[in-house]
């Protein structure tokens, strides 16, 4: 079991890949990160976010623990992403990261996600979403760990 992200858009800029693999290099199972990037739309607004939405559901397990990331949903401190991830893990659940394209997902993917996820009230590029989420992930595991990556 992993950490599987599901985002649309292009694959990882240079700068995205080199700051991904610091963090890749360091994640033990279950926290260890698989990527799955899927094409952006040709089309715009609601025909694209319908098209999107679509590839994202195929790619989702009915098993799948599912969280949206969105600049709508809730936060997490990083000690609670870190009791959520473990959760999921002790219960056995594979957990899915999904990060939609430019014009977001459509209320199919909000109503499969198990939870919706705002990194910050603030809107960051798609290639730092995925930067954050594989160093999110990895201080998840050392706070789960008790090593003091992670200062409170």
């Amino acid at each position: 079991m992993s950490v599987k992200v599901l985002a649309v858009g292009k694959k990882h800029e240079a700068w995205v890949s080199d700051g991904i693999a610091r963090y890749e290099r360091r994640l033990k199972r279950p926290y260890d990160l698989t990527w799955q990037l899927l094409p952006h739309s040709a089309r715009q607004e609601d025909a694209a976010r319908t098209e999107e939405s679509d590839r994202i559901l195929a790619k989702v397990g009915g098993d799948e623990h599912m969280i949206l990331l969105d600049e709508r949903g809730n936060g997490f401190d990083s000690p609670g992403l870190a009791r959520h991830l473990r959760a999921q893990f002790d219960v056995g659940a594979p957990v899915t990261l999904v990060i939609g394209g430019a014009y977001g997902v459509d209320q199919r993917v909000h109503a499969r996600s198990d939870r919706v996820w705002s990194l910050s009230g603030l809107v960051f590029p798609h290639q730092l979403v995925r930067l954050i989420l594989a160093e999110q992930v990895y201080r998840a595991q050392e706070i789960s760990a008790g090593r003091p990556y992670h200062h409170a």
